[in-house]
């Protein structure tokens, strides 16, 4: 009896040295992390940031803390990159350690790790790949996908002569064109402008995009272990996600019903001939829930980045009547009157396509990106990050507030942030969309030109 007293003592002795010097490394470690603000109990560094101006506030604590430095969002705590160099060394110089998804918090209330965007590990990988794959055998990046974008752009311009010079708000005449491009890819037809099941569903993606990007929205990022419970506007931005999902599930189901393994029709039943294929695959990701999340990960990056790309480029055109009278001219010299834009006329087109860069430069719509966490422990620059940190970038430009006119061989090298290499090239939605547009020239540009939710929503230097 005494032996065994002694023994389980003895037991316990060596647990608790095993435990504390694991903790005593782990704090070690921690200690390498890059330095910042002090953090309060569960709070976190909430009083030092503005959620107004999430950027803006991590902007200011970078210039006392350098470009790499830690911050707490209420108790989770990331680590944040700023500037050209600090990112280009983590995503770039080692993107597989920087490779995981980190925390979104509102739209992970939906997609939990499913999907394409928000998946990690091989899940991300296999999803990648077939959408990747299935997404260029319906076009994507080749000549097919233009006269989808040709015909869409007939509506567009037929809409916005029917206004007949009226002030408009150019929202949802833009997010309709695009979002019927990325629809006839993963639905396999599009949709009429005044369809009300449409119109629902474009509102309910722009009220959930938009929501993340209020002072709310920002504070539910921190705290929403807690939130998520509680009344507010996040509850809206769940029913409006819910609301998307349910359509997906049930364009699936009406997919699934009309089959045939032999003639895809679109993006669902190419995923859907997949899922029969890896039926009896126990370790296969593909099944209803990554279809279902996929699809709303490719309609909802299809829609919304491009279209408020779009508004801020005709937008900043309004302001710059001279980079709008060059791009006229280039393409009175390329194209002419007589015939729509092609692909293959950017290359003659290095102005326009300056132009366009440019535009997503400065309308940035995600200027911290996405959220990343690393796969594994790891060294970067004099600093020890654990796995599953989770990090931000910071993407600063030269000239940031100002938008530049400067002729394209004012740029820098290939691995500039001012650059555009071919492997960060602008989706070709949006230079078709934006050339085809400013090529009519004519009353269409006039309503954009009359839009007073143009000059009164979107602030410019």
């Amino acid at each position: 009896m005494l032996a065994s007293g002694l023994l389980l003592v003895a037991l316990l002795t060596c647990l608790t040295i095993m435990v504390l010097m694991s903790a005593w490394r782990q704090r070690k470690l921690w200690g390498k992390l890059p330095p910042g603000p002090t953090p309060l109990p569960f709070i976190g560094n909430y009083l030092q940031l503005n959620t107004q101006q999430m950027y803006n506030s991590l902007m200011k604590i970078s210039e006392r803390y350098g470009p790499v430095f830690t911050v707490h969002l209420g108790p989770r705590r990331i680590v944040v990159l700023c500037g050209h160099e600090a990112v280009k060394e983590a995503l770039v110089d080692q993107a597989e350690e920087f490779g995981g998804r980190g925390e979104q918090a509102t739209f992970d209330w939906l997609f939990k790790g499913y999907g394409v965007a928000f998946s990690n590990g091989e899940r991300a990988k296999q999803l990648r790949r077939f959408s990747i794959t299935t997404l260029r055998d319906f076009g994507v990046g080749k000549r097919g996908i233009e006269e989808r974008i040709q015909e869409e752009v007939g509506f567009l311009i037929e809409a916005l002569r029917g206004t007949h010079g009226a002030f408009i708000d150019p929202t949802f005449f833009l997010s309709r064109t695009v979002s019927n491009v990325i629809s006839s890819i993963v639905f396999g037809d599009r949709f009429d402008y005044e369809n009300k099941e449409f119109l629902s569903l474009l509102r309910m993606m722009l009220g959930s995009f938009q929501f993340t990007a209020t002072s709310m929205g920002q504070l539910y990022e921190m705290f929403y272990s807690v939130m998520k419970y509680l009344p507010g506007p996040q509850q809206q931005a769940f029913k409006d996600l819910k609301g998307l999902e349910n359509f997906i599930a049930k364009k699936v189901e009406q997919n699934q019903r009309t089959l045939d393994p032999n003639s895809p029709r679109d993006f669902i039943d190419s995923f859907l001939i997949r899922m029969q294929e890896e039926q009896n695959n126990p370790n296969t990701e593909f099944y209803l829930k990554n279809l279902v999340l996929t699809t709303l990960n490719l309609f909802f990056a299809g829609t919304e980045t491009v279209s408020t790309t779009l508004r801020y480029g005709f937008l900043l055109l309004m302001k710059h009547p001279d980079v709008e009278a060059k791009i006229h001219e280039e393409i009175d010299q390329v194209i002419g009157k007589n015939r729509q834009p092609k692909f293959e006329d950017r290359a003659k087109m290095p102005y326009t396509e300056a132009v366009i860069h440019e535009i997503q430069r400065f309308g940035d719509m995600i200027p911290m990106g996405l959220a990343r966490r690393v796969t594994k422990d790891t060294k970067f620059r004099e600093f020890f990050l654990p796995k599953e940190s989770g990090t931000v970038s910071e993407k600063v430009w030269l000239e940031w507030s100002s938008f530049s006119s400067s002729p394209p061989s004012c740029r820098t090298s290939a691995s500039s942030p001012l650059s555009c290499p071919k492997t960060l090239t602008c989706p070709p939605k949006l230079w078709g969309l934006e050339a085809e547009v400013l090529q009519d020239g004519g009353e269409e540009e006039k309503e954009f030109h009359s839009s007073q939710t143009f000059s009164e929503t979107v602030p410019l230097s």
